[in-house]
């Protein structure tokens, strides 16, 4: 009985030691961000003498955070909701049409969640470059439509083959027209597959480094979050107190999100795995 109750612990064991390890980096930026500069460089391990505050004030004025927050923003929240719009629509029109064409394409749209992003960065800036989208949150937020469609049009088209289809005949039969139905009647059914599709969005696309600078990084008005603290890591001398305390204040807005809504994403994620 003792040797069973000991096996059955082992995987809760297994992931605590797993978890510890993703949260031990998370750890080291806290406290770091509370230490002065000579703390820092003397023993990154220790635990500050004293709190200082100031790390986090003057890291807000040096960083401009009103404004790159509002750049972050604005590039999330153009990212998320073109993610949603474009592959609710297209989940449910290829769920919902019983061609073998269709799976095809399903198979084709979905097919880019495989591709490396740096096999194609590139390319991809060059065709924003062409289209504009160069040097604006919002072109970046466009950029990320495409990137983040793949993996919600999956969820979505599993999701919708649970919503009977008898909803969207008697819509048709009322006189609704086929994006009326959609609209309101399926797609508030989808809500716990949306809320998962925008907070996996939101984590990613608040977060990013790559393509923002890639996109952003001519541009100093239109800079992100995640940019303008890397502007702590020079190429001499890194100030380490106020890069941990502008790190944490980037992924701080991210966090809240994510635990608000946390309850929703395992939810959403059996919902997009069903009928696949």
């Amino acid at each position: 009985m003792r040797r069973r109750t000991l096996w059955s612990l082992l995987p809760s064991l297994l992931l605590t030691l797993v978890a510890i390890g993703y949260l031990y980096p998370l750890f080291l930026v806290v406290i770091n961000s509370f230490k002065t500069f000579s703390e820092i460089t003397s023993n990154v391990l220790a635990f500050p003498t004293t709190l200082v505050w100031k790390n986090f004030q003057n890291a807000f004025r040096i960083m401009e955070y009103p404004r790159y927050f509002l750049n972050t923003l604005l590039a999330t929240a153009v990212g998320v909701c073109g993610v949603v719009v474009v592959s609710s629509l297209a989940g449910y029109k290829l769920s919902r049409t019983k061609t073998r064409y269709s799976f095809v394409m399903f198979m084709v749209l979905i097919a880019p969640m495989m591709i490396p992003f740096h096999s194609f960065m590139i390319s991809l800036v060059k065709v924003a470059k062409q289209l504009h989208l160069i040097g604006s949150p919002l072109g970046l937020g466009i950029l990320y439509w495409g990137l983040g469609a793949s993996l919600a049009l999956f969820m979505y088209h599993g999701a919708v083959k649970s919503v009977p289809q008898e909803l969207d005949d008697c819509a048709l039969i009322d006189g609704a027209s086929p994006f009326r139905a959609f609209f309101q009647i399926i797609f508030p059914l989808l809500q716990p597959v949306t809320v998962s599709v925008i907070v996996i969005n939101t984590m990613w696309m608040w977060n990013d480094f790559l393509l923002p600078l890639l996109v952003l990084s001519g541009s100093k008005k239109s800079l992100t979050l995640q940019l303008a603290a890397y502007n702590f890591f020079g190429l001499y001398k890194v100030e380490w107190n106020y890069a941990m305390a502008g790190v944490l204040l980037t992924i701080l807005p991210a966090v809240i999100f994510y635990l608000s809504l946390q309850r929703y994403i395992i939810k959403g994620m059996v919902a997009g795995a069903v009928k696949t």
